[in-house]
């Protein structure tokens, strides 16, 4: 057991009541939509080494102890931290090649260059030459795709397609980072307090404050 997560399973369900709990982003949209501050039982010492061994990787350490002693999944930042519990086939499709390192850097610039050296049309004289390098280029796009979220795990979505993924191997594991591929871009570290990156407990604590000063809460008492 860690002390970071002491008391915060108890203060985001007691969000649920909270006067003006719908004016948190995500807690509540569509009317019967939204995390409404509710979180999956943590994960058991058995389910969480299940779960590991599923994915090939330990998990890092804030988010690893979180799992296991907040939540499985629920009330957090965006539209609510995705679920994760072994045996499910959502879990896997979050899982991106884990036993790669996350490596932003030198895949960001590859994938940089290679958008830059997108075909164009009047570039060519013949359709069908221009067509067949548009395919490879296409086809090269979604491989670098892949290769620029290996090493991560996907944990929120943000909505209008952007997403937030977690890095599990390589020296960047434990940070959180921007899918922005929505913009045309690929992934962007989140940073805390002028630092430039953020760690998992620090975005779901930072979330968690703000929550409890939007919804109304008083953020010690849990009743």
């Amino acid at each position: 057991m860690t002390n970071i997560w002491t008391g915060v399973r108890e203060r985001v369900l007691a969000l649920h009541t909270a006067p003006r709990m719908s004016e948190v982003f995500g807690a509540v949209w569509l009317e019967d939509q939204g995390h409404r501050f509710e979180l999956l039982p943590p994960l058991t010492p058995d389910e969480l080494g299940e779960l590991e061994r599923e994915i090939g990787v330990r998990l890092p350490e804030e988010y690893r102890t979180f799992l296991a002693e907040v939540g499985a999944g629920g009330a957090g930042p965006d539209y609510g931290i995705f679920p994760l519990q072994p045996g499910t086939e959502s879990t896997k499709a979050r899982a991106k090649n884990l036993a790669v390192p996350f490596r932003p850097q030198e895949i960001g610039d590859l994938f940089d260059e290679h958008q830059y050296n997108e075909p164009a049309g009047e570039d060519f004289t013949d359709a069908e030459a221009f067509s067949a390098a548009y395919r490879a280029w296409d086809t090269r796009d979604d491989e670098l795709r892949e290769e620029l979220f290996a090493g991560t795990l996907y944990l929120s979505c943000q909505g209008c397609g952007y997403y937030t993924v977690l890095a599990v191997t390589g020296p960047e594991a434990g940070t959180v980072w921007d899918d922005v591929q929505a913009l045309g871009e690929g992934v962007a570290p989140k940073r805390h307090n002028g630092a430039e990156r953020m760690t998992f407990a620090q975005w779901y604590l930072d979330w968690l404050a703000h929550a409890e000063r939007t919804a109304g809460k008083d953020p010690q008492r849990t009743t």
